[in-house]
């Protein structure tokens, strides 16, 4: 009998745990949806397309700080970011500004979609788009060349782990539509 009642407690412990587990990780997911969909909104962009990359990028953790120098929810280097404010003419920018979450989504997302419109494969940008946001967009052009098409492109990209990244966020980008239906 005792057996019997260790077993259920340690039963429903496993359950609590479990479910306070899905529920965090649930609540994380989705506490910036409604800015990435008004930033995506402003800038004709997927919201689940830019979900999947901070997903990818700091497992929506707007305090993240990488060991490039990277910030916030998108994991921005200084330099995109300075030519997001110079483009927006914002003067008195400083890289801290990228903690915020709402200027970090902008920049972000303003960013990936200037490498989307000027993807050489306009059937589908997407996958020099992310390549140029995750390895730089000289590599990006450079794999490019190779490529007549997307599919292609994402065949010649040179660096595995960047290749693994725009697998990745394009199949998140999926599992998050419904975050935005």
């Amino acid at each position: 009998m005792k057996r019997s009642w260790i077993l259920l407690l340690a039963a429903l412990f496993c359950l609590d745990v479990a479910v306070y587990w899905w529920w965090t990780n649930d609540s994380r997911e989705s506490r910036f949806d409604r800015e990435i969909r008004e930033v995506a909104s402003e800038h004709d962009m997927d919201p689940a397309l830019i979900k999947a990359v901070v997903w990818r990028e700091s497992r929506f953790d707007p305090n993240a700080r990488g060991t490039a120098g990277e910030i916030g929810l998108m994991q921005l280097r200084e330099l995109a970011a300075r030519e997001w404010a110079e483009a927006n003419g914002i003067r008195d920018f400083e890289p801290t500004h990228l903690l915020n979450t709402r200027t970090n989504l902008l920049a972000g997302t303003w960013y990936l979609k200037k490498w989307r419109d000027r993807s050489p494969h306009p059937e589908d940008p997407l996958p020099f788009a992310l390549a140029a946001y995750n390895a730089g967009p000289t590599k990006a052009r450079e794999w490019a060349r190779d490529a007549n098409g997307s599919t292609e492109f994402i065949a010649v990209i040179g660096y595995p782990a960047t290749q693994q990244y725009v697998q990745t966020v394009r199949q998140r980008q999926e599992e998050f539509r419904k975050s935005f239906d």
